[in-house]
């Protein structure tokens, strides 16, 4: 009998590998950073043998760490940072240019062209995709490298490259190019895919000039993805699960339920609420995306994405070198009272949901000669709460239902003040469970149900467990200045790059 289920979790800044046993309960981990390219400001890219390689170095090393042979492994589940583009040659396997990234803002300009060529498209591509007309997916990013990249358009349209994200990249390198696949939730996130349908969308496909050749299947988050080849861990693995990280999560905390919500604090910020299985189109800046495909049945989810949450933190260890540590940062926050007047709005690539402003950037405002570096990093640890409740705040208008607990996950979340301001400021509890590893928990339990090493849904709620539960303490007076200073220091930022 299996012991494990292997969950590949391929994120912005690092990859990991966990092997979790039946009760959910983390059994080995391996984890390793790779690099980060610039090469001008608001661009990202990463390279996609690095991603590669350093996903199957942490899967060995996972399994190494126990001991385990590929016969102790029940399935592999994959999870992935979304709207990051490769596109590769189908027969060498070979990028032919670096992963762009989802944080990249080089595709903002190509965003007006499109919008001023074709003056429905933002609003067929929401109706259609569920998503907001913006350089943050994947559509606008795989047009710059087919026109930018020489060649690689001619390439497309002769069916010798294929594209994917993340997760099809993984899979196609997994099983040594006998699988093109992804599934529905990363699908969801490209700007080519019809979520009513779960089909490519063919007037989509044609404004933004992608050839449907280098397309990858689109499945259900759980189901057959092919196996590993022998050669890569002793013998072949069943791939059976594969979801968006954010989608991953949901899945993870197991927000089964409409109306149940659950917010991320990784390198960005996102907040994803069950709302079952039809779409909704509330237009207030929240992306409708599909949730999972499960059972037959396909289930879609409101989300807010906030581009820049953990990245925020990093930069103060980074770049300002004022912690030396991420987690140093709770206990600096603390040192003061208060943030002395300062607000830090992180929007390093713009800002998401709910202004989505491609051109916004990041600003310190309310700067007087007492503020020191304590009240600097307590300020940008409070700009990672008052985004998410912005988010919030459009996700209960746009779905009716008020909120009466936020489930929490993701690294930030282990910051105990960060949590408490958070439940302040949106005046609700937060929760956050006993594994935060929920991206990677949600992959697994997707690839687990499949190969029936957990029987139903029900088997896998059983292993959610709270760890802490945080209830609000400020008084409504202070939350609402609070709420209107942060709102005045976002409008400092708007349309910041433009011209």
């Amino acid at each position: 009998m299996a012991k494990y289920v292997m969950a590949l979790d391929a994120g912005t800044t690092s990859n990991r590998c966990i092997l979790f046993n039946e009760k959910g309960e983390i059994c080995s981990m391996a984890q390793k950073e790779f690099t980060q390219y610039y090469p001008q400001p608001g661009w990202v890219e990463h390279d996609a043998n690095e991603i590669w390689q350093t996903q199957l170095s942490v899967a060995r090393k996972a399994m190494q760490n126990v001991g385990a042979s590929y016969t102790d492994i029940a399935a592999i589940g994959i999870t992935n940072q979304r709207e990051t583009v490769i596109l590769w040659d189908r027969k060498t396997g070979q990028p032919v240019y670096h992963a762009i990234v989802w944080q990249c803002r080089r595709t903002a300009d190509m965003k007006a062209e499109l919008m001023e060529k074709y003056p429905d498209i933002a609003d067929a591509a929401y109706h259609k995709t569920g998503l907001v007309f913006d350089p943050y997916f994947s559509g606008t990013k795989l047009r710059w490298i087919l026109n930018n990249v020489p060649g690689v358009r001619e390439r497309a349209e002769a069916g010798e490259l294929a594209f994917g994200t993340v997760d099809s990249w993984l899979i196609y390198k997994l099983t040594k190019g006998k699988v093109h696949a992804t599934d529905f939730s990363n699908a969801s996130r490209t700007l080519l895919f019809n979520i009513n349908t779960c089909d490519w969308d063919d007037e989509l496909c044609k404004q933004l000039e992608v050839p449907k050749s280098v397309l990858p299947t689109a499945k259900p988050s759980s189901a057959d993805f092919g196996e590993s080849d022998p050669e890569f861990f002793g013998g072949p693995i069943p791939i059976r699960g594969v979801a968006g990280d954010q989608q991953a999560a949901l899945f993870g905390q197991t927000c089964y339920t409409p109306g149940e919500a659950k917010n991320t604090y990784g390198t960005g910020c996102f907040m994803l609420m069950n709302i079952g299985d039809k779409p909704l189109y509330p237009n207030n800046g929240l992306l409708t995306t599909i949730a999972w495909g499960l059972d037959g049945k396909v289930e879609y989810a409101l989300e807010g994405s906030v581009f820049v949450a953990g990245a925020a933190i990093q930069w103060l260890r980074d770049e300002l070198k004022i912690v030396d540590q991420s987690p140093d940062s709770e206990y600096f926050a603390t040192r003061v009272k208060d943030t002395n007047g300062c607000y830090v709005v992180p929007a390093f690539t713009g800002l998401g949901a709910p202004y989505w402003d491609p051109y916004a950037r990041g600003s310190i405002v309310g700067l007087t000669r007492g503020v020191n570096k304590y009240h600097l990093i307590r300020a940008t640890l409070e700009s990672l709460a008052f985004q998410t409740s912005d988010v919030l705040a459009a996700m209960e208008e746009g779905s009716g239902v008020k909120l009466s607990a936020l489930k929490v996950d993701g690294g930030a979340c282990k910051n105990n003040f960060l949590m408490q301001f958070q439940s302040d400021i949106i005046n609700a509890k937060v929760q956050r469970p006993q594994c935060v590893e929920t991206t990677a928990m949600g992959a697994s339990y997707l690839a687990g149900l499949a190969v029936g090493f957990w029987s139903s849904k029900q088997d896998v709620i059983k292993n959610w467990a709270l760890d802490r539960e945080f209830e609000p303490e400020m008084d409504a007076d202070t939350r609402a200045k609070e709420l209107k200073l942060w709102k005045k220091a976002v409008g400092t930022t708007l349309g910041w790059a433009k011209d």
